[in-house]
């Protein structure tokens, strides 16, 4: 599937920190229903708040898997590869605050308040 069609569905704002790497549909075996993951990665940006020359990039953190609003009655999961960065003199690890999740589950803050605000529990929904 084209990618640039995925990015039409996802909050824009997404697409600000992360880049779309892979899409896949898949088969859960323990609901026996179909699902989608979209695969992203974060963009090689640092805080603003810091000085980027004293950082340099580590990798990523180990992935988050977040669940966002169904698409087609399937559910759509957001597979988040976060970047760490480390300060050339002191060695310690930063990395950016993904503030569209929601404190405490592992969903999107849209679908979070969608949920509440109809008298459903996000818990039953996290990972």
């Amino acid at each position: 599937m084209e990618l640039s069609i995925i990015a039409s569905i996802l909050p824009g704002y997404i697409l600000d920190y992360f880049t779309i790497v892979g899409f896949k549909e898949l088969g859960n075996v323990i609901t026996k229903k179909m699902e989608f993951e979209v695969h992203l990665d974060e963009k090689n940006t640092i805080h603003k708040a810091v000085k980027s020359e004293d950082f340099e990039s580590k990798g990523f953190l180990p992935c988050s898997r977040v669940q966002d609003f169904p698409i087609r009655g399937k559910a759509l999961y957001l597979v988040l590869r976060r970047r760490r960065w480390r300060n050339k003199q002191t060695k310690k690890e930063i990395y950016n605050d993904i503030s569209f999740v929601a404190k405490g589950v592992k969903l999107t803050e849209e679908i979070s308040d969608f949920l509440k605000g109809t008298g459903g529990d996000p818990r039953r929904y996290t990972i």
